[in-house]
């Protein structure tokens, strides 16, 4: 049993990593900018309190979370230059060394960036209620 958990914990561990590498790749210049959406979503996200489905409905709430945030970590790495990757990987091991975290900078982010969408998808009906 626990070798399972510490397995489990390792790779929590790891997805953190990698969700710290991509938010310090999308600050690098050198990543394209289609991948800097793609992570900000992905990052945004990972980090949300609201999940497209909800958490308390039983397993399905839990799935999304399991396939969702890992399938768009995958895809965002992949958009990444190799080089670029590299050295956010390196800085993310730093930072997770550290015990540093995101902290309220990606706080601050993950509201402005769900405000923003809220804001566009209400500015989007009202349009649609014009016509």
């Amino acid at each position: 049993m626990n070798n399972w958990i510490a397995h489990w914990k390792q790779k929590a561990k790891r997805l953190n990593v990698e969700v710290y590498a991509l938010y310090v790749a999308y600050r690098d210049p050198r990543t394209p900018w289609t991948a800097k959406l793609f992570i900000a979503c992905v990052v945004a996200y990972a980090l949300s309190p609201i999940d497209l489905i909800p958490d308390f409905i039983p397993v399905l709430g839990y799935v999304d979370d399991m396939i969702i945030i890992p399938v768009g970590i995958v895809i965002a790495l992949r958009m990444i230059p190799p080089e670029v990757l590299t050295d956010s990987r390196k800085k993310a091991h730093d930072i997770a060394g550290e015990g540093k975290g995101l902290g309220r900078v990606a706080a601050a982010v993950m509201i402005v960036l769900w405000i923003s969408f809220a804001l566009l998808v209400i500015i989007f009906f009202f349009r649609l209620l014009k016509r």
